[in-house]
């Protein structure tokens, strides 16, 4: 299904996610569904007319398969629904191709990280890293970096921590005082507790903050998890200490939630890279629509800067996570 295109008669057919579905009342006193639908190509909005009390109604962040036509309405392609039903366990959908998602799959990125892991020269820091992924890394597969700014996208979370990990690969090379294997590990495990600090729908998406995140926050609950996991696996307290240092200060500034601002030279690196790595997906993913010699919208995550693309690279490159 693509939303961007319209065919001699507008007719579409396929899967969509729904991002937002709300009932309203037209001048005429029917009823009808308001929704903003979207797949890989977009987002449109649609419209289901005489909606009836006990009909089908779809939820926000659900999938669900929908026939209809698209026209314009004011300049604006809209869709007209004219079926919509729920998603099947036997539709067999692919789910990148409705979903923003990351360039690779989880299982892929998480054994590319896991390979990282197992070449520490540091026995201790690869059993805790080790410990660690063992119980949070299923639950890292799908789960996005963010509710609406950077990696917000399925797979997004393993997306910026594996491009962290090769940045500071790059880093340890061109430094030979950084500790390359305290690195690696606190860039593998910086955000690990973003799986406990966000409510996750049905498609992977951010919803909303559980009460732990909201509370404590991605930042010391990870530390909690490597202090715990550090203490069942007798890892010595030093080691543990400068992990939980890392994942609390990556943030740089307490007006950016870090418990405290970096206090040693791998710490200090892996919060500029954290920074680096999500502005430029921001600056990427804000110039996709953007034509060469001229400026995005301003973006108030980026100091509400505008961006200009200057035309020399395509911005919609694919992210190289390849070893």
């Amino acid at each position: 299904m693509n939303l961007k295109e319209i065919d001699g008669n507008g007719t579409v057919e396929g899967f969509v996610l729904v991002k937002s579905c709300d009932k309203k009342t037209a001048k005429n006193g029917s009823v009808f569904l308001d929704m903003t639908l979207a797949d890989k190509t977009g987002e449109i909005n649609a419209k289901s007319w005489d909606f009836r009390e006990g009909a089908f109604l779809p939820e926000a962040n659900s999938i669900i398969k929908v026939r209809g036509v698209i026209s314009t309405y004011n300049g604006v392609p809209q869709l007209r629904v004219d079926r919509a039903r729920a998603l099947w366990d036997n539709d067999n959908v692919n789910m990148a191709d409705i979903i923003p998602s990351a360039d690779y799959e989880g299982a892929y990125m998480m054994a590319s990280i896991r390979t990282k892991v197992n070449s520490f020269a540091d026995a201790s820091l690869k059993k805790l890293v080790t410990a660690v992924l063992d119980e949070y890394g299923d639950k890292m597969l799908e789960c996005p970096a963010a509710f609406k700014l950077h990696h917000a996208i399925r797979g997004g979370l393993l997306m910026h921590t594996l491009s962290i990990v090769k940045m500071c690969e790059c880093v340890a090379s061109i430094y030979p005082t950084v500790d390359k294997d305290l690195l690696i590990a606190g860039a593998i495990l910086h955000d690990v507790c973003k799986t406990d600090e966000f409510k996750l729908s049905s498609s992977s998406l951010v919803e909303g903050y559980t009460a732990e995140g909201t509370l404590i926050g991605h930042l010391v609950m990870g530390a909690m998890a490597v202090d715990r996991i550090a203490r069942e696996n007798g890892i010595d307290r030093d080691t543990a200490m400068l992990l939980e240092h890392m994942l609390i200060s990556h943030h740089g500034e307490p007006e950016f939630g870090a418990a405290v601002r970096p206090l040693f030279l791998e710490a200090e690196i892996l919060s500029e890279l954290d920074s680096l790595d999500a502005n430029i997906y921001e600056i990427e993913n804000c110039l996709q629509d953007v034509a060469p010699h001229d400026f995005s919208q301003r973006q108030w995550a980026l100091n509400d800067r505008k961006f200009y693309h200057h035309g020399r690279k395509a911005p919609e490159t694919k992210v190289n996570l390849e070893p």
